[in-house]
């Protein structure tokens, strides 16, 4: 699998104290199609029961990306609510996340990731996701 080196002055940390998450919240309430309008109170019990990565520039500490895995840490594992500032994109921050992240559940030894995605498979599948090889064996409850 190709290694994906974070864009110099960048950072990864998933200390969930250091996220902005008024930041987190107006990103995906108001610019990620997958949750609109998201409320406050839902997005913070996402953030405090998920393992979260947050991206960040070294020299001014803010921070200009968002990734959210919802895991056992045993087995499983779906990588959720990944975000770029608007500003911040077009530098390669998201596949340096999502190799971040790829990385960090590696070591934990999971047997499947998963992921949706209605506009960033090239992101996705540079860091090795495929598309399901038998999705007629996977089945949802609630929103497609």
């Amino acid at each position: 699998m190709t290694s994906f080196e974070l864009p110099a002055g960048h950072s990864v940390s998933t200390d969930p104290d250091r996220l902005d998450r008024e930041a987190v919240h107006r990103w995906l309430s108001e610019g990620a199609y997958w949750a609109l309008g998201r409320p406050r109170a839902k997005q913070e019990l996402a953030i405090d029961h998920s393992l979260n990565f947050g991206l960040y520039e070294d020299a001014s500490g803010a921070q200009v990306g968002y990734a959210r895995v919802v895991t056992d840490r045993a087995t499983f594992a779906w990588l959720c609510d990944v975000f770029i500032a608007p500003g911040a994109r077009g530098r390669g921050l998201g596949t340096a996340l999502a190799a971040a992240v790829r990385d960090e559940l590696a070591a934990l030894g999971l047997r499947r990731v998963l992921l949706a995605t209605g506009d960033a498979h090239e992101v996705y599948a540079r860091v090795g996701f495929a598309p399901l090889a038998l999705p007629e064996k996977w089945m949802v409850l609630g929103e497609q």
